[in-house]
């Protein structure tokens, strides 16, 4: 199990228009091969009208499994092509639809394959791009004369703040670096001079915005 990896948060799509076809690419984050036919197949059914919907997808956090489809394109053209983007961008967990509308001009081999790994290059360019790494989440208790030094402190130390909740004192669910748990703990009860307590609640991976 690794470390940390890299992928992308949600959906991203982006469109481009080659010798008269039209490129939709379309990425997203998939935790699990399920996912990434669930997302194919929507995919597929909201441009089922489309000349071809190929796809690439690695479906998990060491890059061993891996599936990908030219969808009646000339065989290499098409899946493998993109398929290689994803992997020279280092991304794990990322399934990419390329839906084309053929436009009457032929590109031959070498230009489909620039047009495929291109769309998905251009594509994982604009994607929100996330670090997933081992997280500590926490709750951490305050009093309402601490609330703003509390929220100022997880700002400026890029902690996601998952919750808050305001009752006889404030609860704030937070997740932090799992390598960076113990400076943080420190420097926020130094901050606050001590008034603050912490309850450890879980580890697990979160995807950290970069």
């Amino acid at each position: 199990m690794p470390e940390k990896y890299l992928s992308v948060l949600g959906d991203c799509r982006t469109q481009k228009t080659i010798e008269k076809s039209r490129f939709i690419t379309t990425s997203r984050h998939v935790e699990d091969e399920e996912a990434a036919k669930r997302f194919i197949a929507e995919i597929s059914a909201e441009f089922s009208d489309a000349t071809h919907n190929c796809y690439a997808y690695i479906c998990d956090k060491t890059g061993n499994f891996l599936r990908f489809s030219d969808d009646n394109e000339p065989q290499g053209t098409a899946g493998m092509p993109m398929l290689e983007v994803i992997k020279s961008n280092s991304l794990f967990e990322v399934a990419v639809v390329v839906t084309r509308y053929f436009g009457g001009i032929k590109l031959g081999a070498g230009g489909l394959v620039r047009a495929y790994s291109g769309a998905v290059a251009e594509n994982l360019a604009a994607a929100q791009r996330v670090l997933y790494e081992t997280c500590a989440e926490s709750r951490y208790t305050v009093d309402y004369s601490s609330v703003d030094t509390a929220m100022r402190f997880f700002a400026d130390s890029n902690a996601d703040v998952i919750n808050t909740e305001y009752l006889n004192e404030v609860h704030f669910t937070v997740a932090v670096k799992k390598s960076a748990e113990q400076e943080f703990n420190s420097k926020l009860i130094n901050r606050l001079n001590g008034r603050v307590q912490i309850k450890k609640i879980r580890e697990y991976f979160f995807p950290f915005r970069i």
